[in-house]
């Protein structure tokens, strides 16, 4: 693999990771609500979980949507019905910041599994596959994914670093209200826009 091929693996690893999406909303969110690390441990556990979907679409899961009628469908509506609870949990938040340790917050498993329910991780790891690499090296992709790593996690730390910048700037319960409620409309407008995608 050449420095000619790493250049654009990369620049459509920054892309794709820098991009506004629901992943990056409930950083940003996080960013705003929680502590520093509290987001870290979320966009970790979402960079991981979107490696591993990378490497399994590489490694042929993305075939499966030939072998299995409604596959791809299957995993839209799970993804769509998981955004819309984020979006309906952010729209309903009473704004209070969390003082205690008993707050639940979108932690680890939460990023990851997000990444799994996420349809356009599902096309950014099945395009990116078939543009860049040849469809049948493995190393290819773990190199690719390799590439993703760092530039994923960066990307994402980002949105909740925004986050936290802008929490000194809403911290009375109406103000965030308003930011939550906001980001719960982007949210669900990223749900319809995968519906006629």
């Amino acid at each position: 693999m050449t420095l000619s091929l790493i250049l654009p693996m990369a620049a459509f690893a920054f892309a794709a990771s820098i991009s506004p999406g629901p992943v990056n909303l409930v950083g940003l969110n996080s960013g705003t609500r929680y502590p520093l690390t509290v987001g870290l441990i979320y966009i970790t556990g979402a960079t991981l979980g979107f490696v591993a979907l990378f490497i399994t679409i590489g490694l042929g899961l993305y075939s499966v949507q030939a072998v299995v009628p409604g596959f791809k469908a299957m995993i839209r509506w799970a993804g769509i019905a998981f955004l819309l609870y984020l979006s309906v949990q952010l729209f309903r938040d009473d704004g209070r910041l969390p003082e205690g340790s008993g707050t639940k917050a979108p932690g680890f498993i939460a990023g990851a599994v997000m990444q799994w329910l996420n349809p356009t991780a599902w096309l950014a790891s099945a395009s990116s596959i078939g543009a860049y690499t040849s469809g049948n090296d493995v190393g290819e992709v773990i190199i690719f994914a390799a590439l993703f790593l760092p530039i994923c996690w960066l990307s994402l730390s980002c949105w909740v670093y925004a986050g936290a910048f802008l929490r000194r700037y809403i911290r009375r319960p109406g103000v965030l209200v308003g930011f939550n409620r906001a980001l719960a409309v982007l949210l669900a407008i990223s749900c319809m826009y995968l519906l006629i995608e």
